[in-house]
């Protein structure tokens, strides 16, 4: 009888307590260190390289800015697209909204069309989605540097059977503030969207206890 209340005791404390790690994407080796005399391997993950690219405001906009002490979530469109496009903005809308009030989180949609996509006809797309001034940027820029962005950092390829070149994607991509992609999730898929939702929480909170 004496035991129960001890190993009721024992059992919360040991298991009582939910953990959720987010996982890091895109590997880029192994390296190891010396860690009281054993060698450790650990796996050493891709940091995405700062950009600057132009606003729908017309303002140059950076990583280190949209990243600073906090989080984003990206993701590439273009304005003529008739499908995917305006559903997964829809669902940035969605996300733009859960946090609109924490300066902490920033979306930002890159065109995979610079060429048709100024700053004018992305002011006007902007709109359409409620972008809030500071909080969701629509970047544009030169071809070749977001070229670069999306196949060297984030590492999107061109579908099978068609030549290189830039492509949209339905992927919304979690980036923390270290620039290191921490989610990759469908962005036309509500329940997709809810566990990003979920997962820029977790990161949230992994700042304030760390």
């Amino acid at each position: 009888m004496l035991l129960v209340p001890v190993l009721a005791f024992v059992f919360l404390y040991t298991f009582g307590t939910n953990r959720y790690a987010l996982p890091t994407y895109l590997p880029t080796g192994v390296d190891s260190t010396l860690v009281e005399g054993k060698w450790r391997r650990d796996t050493v993950f891709h940091q995405l390289a700062d950009f600057r690219f132009t606003s729908q405001s017309g303002r140059v906009v950076t990583q280190r800015e949209v990243a600073a002490n906090g989080l984003y979530v990206a993701n590439f469109f273009y304005t003529t697209c008739p499908g995917a496009c305006p559903r997964m903005n829809s669902q940035m809308a969605r996300v733009q909204e859960r946090y609109r009030k924490d300066p902490r989180v920033k979306l930002v949609s890159f065109t995979v069309d610079p060429a048709q996509d100024s700053v004018a006809v992305l002011e006007r797309y902007a709109e359409q989605y409620g972008a809030i001034a500071g909080k969701w940027f629509f970047l544009t820029g030169d071809k070749t540097a977001l070229y670069r962005l999306i196949t060297d950092e984030f590492r999107l390829e061109a579908p099978k059977g068609q030549a290189p070149g830039i492509e949209h994607s339905q992927k919304l991509y979690l980036v923390d503030r270290d620039h290191r992609v921490r989610g990759i999730y469908d962005g036309t898929k509500t329940k997709d969207v809810e566990r990003l939702m979920t997962e820029i929480d977790v990161l949230l909170y992994s700042y304030e206890h760390e």
